[in-house]
């Protein structure tokens, strides 16, 4: 604890010290449970070497500093030439240099752009996860980076040119085509004003020119807009396709790319998100016309899975800042963690965060799995809109009630917690809200096989199973789609418990999250004294 500071009138004391300096990874019984049962345990080493790094004081204030100096956009340069760059703070850079280092842009692809070693989705996801704890933002261009890969592989002699950059772990923010840099990254432009999600409704064009494309129009959301080359989708002769448009023409001038204004966003602050008209752009076609969401479906899967990772990772960096608050904060007379009411929230959302951990790292063996194990891919299918869908809407609610735990203090900006307060929502409206994962999940659960998978699922997490093998669920029923994926959310997370985490944990969830009384409040499950101690204890090692 630090001296206390003495003012005229008033000396401070009973104040938390920072949460900082400290291990994301060793501190963390969870995520080291589910890494080790997932085929990861060989990366505990290297794990905890990244964790130590990303838990410093020196990270956290990058962090802060990072968001509170957004990007600014730049359209001309000092002479009137048009140039549309975008202007980033160096702690920004900072975190963008690191996280490609630590290959979190393309570390679960080889150089030849095929899909790296057995346990590589696992590892990776354990750094996004420590990584989405201290900032977020800048995950979005990586994100995209390593799932356009999936995407290019439909076009493998155009792939072949660019995957060697987009593997390197190289980060080189200058502004120069990208031939000439030592590595690159790749953002995407999907929506319209007009179509929103409904991509069938763009109206950008795509004319053949020679050997590749001249594309006009524009895009509503065109993340990332520093990135050297994007996917994006328009309407070619032959209906909509995806392309890849660089930032330089193969002649090295600069490509008709005309970014209107940066998104002014509730969260995700540090990155920049704009408004882009195409003005005849260059553009390579990938795949064949018209079809652009067949080839684009190749990326959604990993995208999505992010989304799932990066809201885990911010509930948890919510959770151990209310737990390392209410260990010191004294109130009426005994540590705040030691009043009964608080020790049940605090237990109930530590029971969240562990099933949410738990569901991502099972999720992440499925995808390292998918191209041996026909069974592990029916379950990355099903179950990547599922966890996108439930973790990513649990997030914002749980900021606050993190926020909450440390009353003022966590409302005012010197506390990380509005910052993951205003991040939180991004994840479930970015690819794919809610209600198109549960429209995308009803769609698989029609196969046979996603079937019995929702029924061996059930019988690992030891949840009723009715006749038909459904686990109570109606597959054909839209209205009540949400409650169906709900209930597959919670029967998967209960499943990868079991799988990971001690008995009384996995235990502890089925009781209090598949019951008939389940609570929608944290704190007002019913768990017993004993149980909640257990799970505080798993959250944070007292020193």
């Amino acid at each position: 604890m630090a001296a206390h500071s003495r003012f005229d009138t008033h000396e401070v004391f009973n104040q938390s010290p920072p949460y900082e300096n400290v291990d994301l990874f060793a501190s963390d019984t969870g995520l080291k449970e589910a890494v080790a049962a997932n085929g990861a345990a060989s990366e505990t080493a290297a794990l905890s070497a990244f964790g130590k790094a990303w838990g410093t004081a020196e990270a956290f204030t990058r962090a802060r500093q990072a968001n509170q100096n957004p990007p600014q956009l730049h359209a001309f340069d000092a002479k009137g030439f048009r140039r549309d760059t975008v202007e980033f703070h160096p702690a920004y850079h900072r975190f963008m240099s690191d996280s490609i280092a630590a290959g979190l842009h393309a570390s679960t692809w080889t150089d030849a752009g095929k899909r790296a070693a057995p346990s590589a989705e696992v590892a990776r996801s354990a750094r996004f996860y420590m990584a989405a704890q201290v900032e977020t933002g800048h995950l979005c261009p990586l994100t995209m980076t390593r799932a356009a890969l999936a995407a290019l592989a439909v076009a493998p002699a155009l792939a072949s040119l660019i995957v060697p950059k987009v593997v390197a772990r190289s980060y080189d923010p200058t502004f120069r085509p990208w031939w000439e840099k030592s590595g690159m990254t790749l953002g995407m432009g999907m929506t319209e004003k007009q179509g929103g999600t409904d991509v069938r409704a763009n109206t950008t064009t795509a004319t053949p020119a020679g050997d590749a494309y001249s594309i006009v129009g524009h895009k509503w959301f065109f993340s990332a807009p520093m990135s050297d080359a994007f996917l994006v989708l328009a309407q070619a002769p032959g209906g909509l396709t995806c392309f890849l448009m660089p930032r330089f023409r193969p002649d090295g001038s600069v490509n008709a790319l005309r970014f209107q204004r940066l998104k002014d966003k509730l969260g995700n602050r540090s990155n920049a998100s704009s408004e882009v008209e195409f003005t005849e752009a260059f553009a390579w076609r990938v795949g064949d016309e018209g079809a652009g969401i067949r080839t684009i479906l190749h990326m959604v899967q990993l995208t999505r899975l992010d989304c799932a990772v990066a809201s885990a990772g911010l509930m948890r960096m919510a959770l151990v800042q209310a737990v390392h608050h209410c260990r010191h904060r004294n109130v009426f007379e005994k540590k705040l963690y030691d009043q009964p009411m608080m020790r049940a929230v605090l237990a109930d959302m530590a029971l969240e965060v562990e099933g949410a951990t738990a569901f991502v790292m099972r999720l992440s063996r499925a995808l390292d799995r998918a191209a041996e194990d026909a069974r592990e891919a029916a379950y990355a299918r099903l179950m990547t809109p599922v966890a996108k869908y439930w973790i990513c809407k649990l997030a914002p609610a749980f900021m606050f009630e993190a926020m909450e735990c440390l009353g003022g203090n966590g409302y005012v900006e010197e506390s990380v917690l509005p910052r993951l307060y205003r991040e939180a929502p991004v994840n479930a409206i970015w690819e794919g809200s809610g209600n198109v994962m549960c429209l995308d999940v009803l769609r698989a659960l029609k196969r046979e096989e996603e079937i019995d998978l929702v029924a061996g699922l059930s019988r690992e997490a030891v949840v009723s199973v009715d006749a038909d093998g459904s686990a109570k669920l109606d597959s054909a029923n839209e209205f009540d789609a949400r409650k169906t994926v709900g209930r597959l959310a919670l029967t998967a997370s209960a499943a990868a418990l079991k799988a990971s985490a001690p008995g009384a944990v996995a235990d502890a969830f089925v009781r209090t999250r598949l019951g008939e009384s389940r609570s929608a409040l944290y704190g007002a499950s019913g768990m017993d004294e004993a149980t909640a101690g257990m799970l505080l204890q798993r959250v944070l090692p007292e020193s």
